[in-house]
Parts: C-alpha cells; sequence; structure tokens
C-alpha cells in the first residue's frame, strides 16, 4: 500500500503538472471567461474526471498498452488533435465575429454539461497525458499496483487537478465583467483558439 509519503509526493507532482500550460487550462480559461464561475468549474470538473479515468487506466496497466502500440497512440492523437483545431477554430470566429453574433452567443450560453464534456474529451483525448501517468505511476507505487492502490492515487489526482482548476475558474470568473468587453472578449477569443489550434497540431506530430 502506498504510504502517506508517496501519497503527498504525488499530489505535489500532479499539482505541478497540473499548473503547466496547456490544453486544459485554455478550456477553462475560455468557458470562465464566457460562463463565469458555473462555466469554468464545469470544465474543471471535466478535466478532473479525464484524470480520473488516465490515472486509474494507468495504474491498472491499460494505458501502457496506449504507449505501446503505435497504431493506438496515432488513433488517440488524431481524434485528439482534430478535436482541439475544432474549438480553437471556433475561437477563432467567435472573435472574428466581435464578440456578438451566433456563434459567440452559442459559446456564451453553453450549458455546464459542455463545458464539462469539453473538459473531459479534451484531458482524455489526449495521448501524452496516458504516457505521463504511465511513466509517473511506478515511481510511487511501482509497477504492479493493487487495485486499492490504483483507486487511491486515481482519487488524488483528480481531487488536485479538480482544485487547481477551479482555482482558476473562480478567479477568471470574477473577472467576466471585464471579459464581456468586446475588445476584451476579442482578445480571448482570438488568443485561446490560436492556443487551442497551436496544442492540436503539437499533437498531431507528437511521436
Amino acid at each position: 500500500m502506498a504510504t502517506t509519503a508517496q501519497v503527498i509526493a504525488f499530489a505535489g507532482t500532479m499539482g505541478l503538472g497540473a499548473m503547466s500550460p496547456g490544453p486544459d487550462f485554455a478550456i477553462v480559461v475560455r468557458h470562465a471567461a464566457t460562463g463565469g464561475r458555473r462555466g469554468g468549474t464545469a470544465a474543471a470538473a471535466g478535466i478532473a474526471a479525464g484524470v480520473l479515468v488516465w490515472v486509474a487506466a494507468a495504474a491498472l496497466g491499460v494505458a501502457a498498452l496506449l504507449a505501446a502500440s503505435a497504431a493506438a497512440f496515432t488513433v488517440v492523437k488524431v481524434v485528439g488533435a482534430g478535436y482541439l483545431l475544432y474549438l480553437g477554430v471556433r475561437s477563432l470566429i467567435a472573435a472574428r465575429r466581435g464578440g456578438t453574433g451566433e456563434v459567440a452567443e452559442e459559446e456564451t450560453a453553453a450549458s455546464p454539461w459542455d463545458a464539462f464534456r469539453q473538459g473531459l474529451l479534451c484531458n482524455v483525448l489526449n495521448p501524452k497525458a496516458g504516457v505521463f501517468f504511465v511513466a509517473l505511476i511506478p515511481q510511487f507505487v511501482g509497477g504492479h499496483p493493487a487495485v486499492s492502490e490504483a483507486l487511491v492515487l486515481a482519487v488524488v489526482a483528480a481531487l488536485v487537478a479538480a482544485v487547481w482548476f477551479t482555482i482558476v475558474a473562480n478567479v477568471v470568473g470574477a473577472l467576466r465583467r471585464v471579459f464581456s468587453r468586446q475588445r476584451v472578449r476579442r482578445a480571448v477569443d482570438g488568443l485561446t483558439g490560436a492556443a487551442l489550434i497551436g496544442l492540436g497540431l503539437r499533437l498531431a506530430v507528437t511521436r
């Protein structure tokens, strides 16, 4: 069984990983800016659910199959990159329309479920997350952890991700009045779209 010190060290490592800029961060900022704390928190919950899936899969050996199979890795990579590009293009279209129009209104009115789904898919469709956890888990519980150990690590990882991205969502959500200004909104849409497209292209060429 993992010791308390190992769990704490794992949580710290997860915290540093969650704070690294990436598609998850962009998704939370986007939804918090357009939907306030509620939208950002829903996206954060989706990301946490994705982390839960990846850690459990890595601890139980399922994610190792993805890391070892070039075909499986490529399939997940292509789908994930395509999804990021899709979200990025939508953000750029909203930016071009100047914070008004059909796309912008659709994004503003995004339901918590839509935000949750985007956060979940953004994380689950990133094969680099699977490879990361495949390399990380054995450092704390060995290569063949018990189911109870896998469950503990999965819950800890999900909680760390949920706490960090909820903080981000609340900070951005508190400034929603600022983000609702047309010029600021266009800048957020444009920067988020460019970031998601860049991350999608980067994922597409990952080996």
